[in-house]
C-alpha cells in the first residue's frame, strides 16, 4: 500500500480516536456534571420522552404515574399525582419547566430507569425503549390523611411518624400543602406565597424552638453520661436566675427536692436548667449529635430540602457549636437559640423507643422494574448509637408519666401504654404568625406501644394560642392509633 495513504489512514484513525474520546467524556464520564448543570435541560427534556416510573405508597396507592401525550415522534409523558395534595409533601412534583422537587427528585435516576450511559446506548442499539422504574414507599395512606385533615383543623405545621426498629418513614405530612398537578399552571403563586408558604416542606425545612420535647434530651444525656440516676434529686424552686435573668417553672410552682420521673411529668424548667449545667457544654452536645443535631438527617430527600436542627447564631445563620458561649440551662429546657425540624424531634422519640439506637429515616422501600420485578430493597440503616439500652428503658418509664398523669394527656390511648413529652415554646412577635404575643410552638413527641414500639411520632404546630397537650398531642393520638390499628 502506498506509505502515504498509510500515513493519512493512521491520521484519521488517531483524529476518530481523539473524536470518540471526547464524546465518550461528555456523554459518559462527565454526564453527572453536565446534568447538575441548571443550565442544561437537554435531560429534562429527554426525560419526557421516558414512561416515568410509579410512586406507590405502602397499601399500593398510587401517588404519582406518568400519562402519554401526544402520538409519534411528538409523544411525550407528563406527571400526574392522582391524591392530589395528600402526598404532596414529602413526594414533591416533576415538571419539565420546574424541574423535580423533593422525593421526585432524589429517586430520579430509578424514575427514569437510568442505569449507565453505557446500558442506555446498548439500548438503543437493540432497540429497546428506556422505561422507569416504580417505587414503593413506606408511607401509610391513611395515617398520612389522618395527619394532614388534623394539621388544617389546627392551622401551619407538621406531622412525622417513624417505625422506630427500621426508620421507614410512615406520615410525613405539612400543612400548608399543594397540589403537585398545579404546579405548571400556578407555579408563580406557589413560590410567592410569603404566608403560608406551600411548597415549604415544615417537616423538613421548618425550624421551630423545640420546648420542653428537648428535656428528653437533656434527661438522656444526664442518665447515659452518669450525671443522674432516675433517683437523683435535684432541688427545684419556683426560680432561679441565669445570665442575669430568671428561670421560671410555670407559675412559679416550687417543686422541692424531686427526682426526674416527677420533673418530667409536670416538665419542671428549674430542674432541667440545673442538670443541663451539670452536664457542661461538651456532654450535653455531645448527646445532642448522636440524635441527629448539628448534621442533616439522612433521609432520601434532597440535601437542599432537609436542614439540620441544632442552636444557631442568628446573624450568621450557622450553628454553634459546644465550644461556643451559649445559655446552657435554657438550651436544656428547648428555649435559647435552639431549632429543630419535626423530622429531628421524631429522630428523637424514634431512638428512645429502639433501645438507644437511632435508625437512618427513609421514605422509599423498594424499586420494582418494568416486569414486576424487585430491584432494590430498603435496607434499615443505624445512624448512631445514641443511649444505651438502660437509658432508653429508664427514659421510657419516666415519658410514660407525662401521658398517664402528667402534662400529656391526650396523647392516651385507650389500653396501649404511651410514652411522650409536651412541649410548648413561646414564639411572641413571629412575623410569621402576624407578630402577636400569644402564638405558641406546640410540640408533642412520643411512641407507641410503650413496652413494643411500632411508632414514634412527632407532631408540631405552628402561630397557635394553645399548648402542646391542647393541640399536638391528640394529633400523635390519631396518627397513632391509625397505625396500630392496622398492625
Amino acid at each position: 500500500m502506498n506509505r502515504q495513504i498509510v500515513k493519512l489512514f493512521a491520521f484519521i484513525v488517531v483524529l476518530f480516536g481523539i473524536l470518540v474520546g471526547f464524546t465518550s467524556y461528555w456523554s459518559v464520564f462527565d454526564a453527572e456534571a453536565l446534568k447538575e448543570k441548571d443550565a442544561n435541560k437537554r435531560p429534562l427534556f429527554e426525560q419526557q420522552q421516558i414512561p416515568r416510573g410509579r410512586i406507590l405508597a405502602a397499601d399500593g396507592t398510587v401517588i404519582a404515574k406518568s400519562m402519554p401525550k401526544g402520538k409519534g415522534a411528538n409523544k411525550r409523558y407528563v406527571r400526574r399525582y392522582p391524591e392530589g395534595s395528600l402526598f404532596g409533601h414529602p413526594i414533591g412534583y416533576s415538571f419539565v419547566k420546574y424541574g423535580d422537587s423533593e422525593f421526585e427528585q432524589f429517586h430520579n435516576e430509578d424514575l427514569i430507569g437510568e442505569g449507565s450511559e453505557f446500558s442506555s446506548i446498548v439500548d438503543e442499539l437493540l432497540g429497546e425503549r428506556q422505561e422507569g422504574n416504580d417505587i414503593v414507599t413506606n408511607i401509610d395512606t391513611e395515617a398520612q390523611r389522618v395527619a394532614l385533615t388534623d394539621l388544617e383543623e389546627q392551622g401551619f405545621g407538621a406531622v412525622v411518624a417513624l417505625e422506630p426498629s427500621t426508620g421507614a418513614v410512615k406520615v410525613m405530612a405539612s400543612n400548608a400543602s399543594f397540589d403537585p398537578n398545579r404546579v405548571p399552571y400556578e407555579y408563580s403563586k406557589l413560590a410567592s406565597d410569603d404566608v403560608e408558604t406551600p411548597l415549604l416542606n415544615r417537616a423538613t425545612q421548618g425550624r421551630y424552638p423545640p420546648g420542653s420535647t428537648f428535656k428528653v434530651v437533656t434527661a438522656a444525656a444526664g442518665l447515659d453520661s452518669g450525671t443522674i440516676t432516675p433517683e437523683t434529686t435535684i432541688d427545684a424552686p419556683g426560680t432561679y436566675e441565669v445570665e442575669g435573668t430568671p428561670l421560671q417553672n410555670d407559675f412559679d410552682e416550687d417543686f422541692g427536692s424531686i427526682s426526674l420521673d416527677t420533673a418530667l411529668t409536670h416538665s419542671v424548667n428549674t430542674w432541667f436548667g440545673q442538670l443541663g449545667q451539670r452536664l457542661g457544654n461538651d456532654t450535653l452536645f455531645e448527646y445532642m449529635e448522636r440524635f441527629g443535631f448539628n448534621a442533616k438527617p439522612a433521609i432520601d430527600l434532597p440535601e437542599e430540602e432537609v436542614l439540620p436542627s441544632g442552636v444557631y447564631d442568628f446573624e450568621s445563620e450557622t450553628l454553634l457549636h459546644a465550644s461556643d458561649p451559649v445559655d446552657l440551662a435554657r438550651v436544656a429546657i428547648g428555649q435559647e437559640r435552639l431549632l429543630a425540624t419535626p423530622l429531628q424531634m421524631a429522630q428523637v422519640a424514634a431512638a428512645v423507643a429502639n433501645g438507644g439506637k437511632l435508625m437512618k429515616p427513609q421514605i422509599w422501600k423498594r424499586v420494582v422494574d418494568p416486569d414486576g420485578r424487585t430491584v432494590d430493597t430498603m435496607d434499615p440503616s443505624v445512624y448512631s448509637d445514641a443511649i444505651s439500652e438502660k437509658t432508653a428503658e429508664e427514659l421510657t418509664t419516666a415519658m410514660e408519666g407525662v401521658v398517664s398523669e402528667g402534662t400529656g394527656t391526650n396523647a392516651a390511648i385507650p389500653g396501649v401504654p404511651v410514652a411522650g413529652k409536651t412541649g410548648t415554646a413561646e414564639t411572641p412577635g413571629n412575623l410569621a404568625c402576624g407578630g402577636g404575643e400569644n402564638e405558641n410552638q406546640a410540640w408533642f413527641i412520643g411512641f407507641a406501644p410503650a413496652d413494643d414500639p411500632k411508632i414514634a411520632i412527632a407532631a408540631s404546630v405552628e402561630c397557635t394560642e394553645q399548648f402542646g397537650n391542647d393541640v399536638a398531642a391528640p394529633i400523635f393520638r390519631d396518627v397513632a392509633e391509625t397505625i396500630l390499628n392496622e398492625e
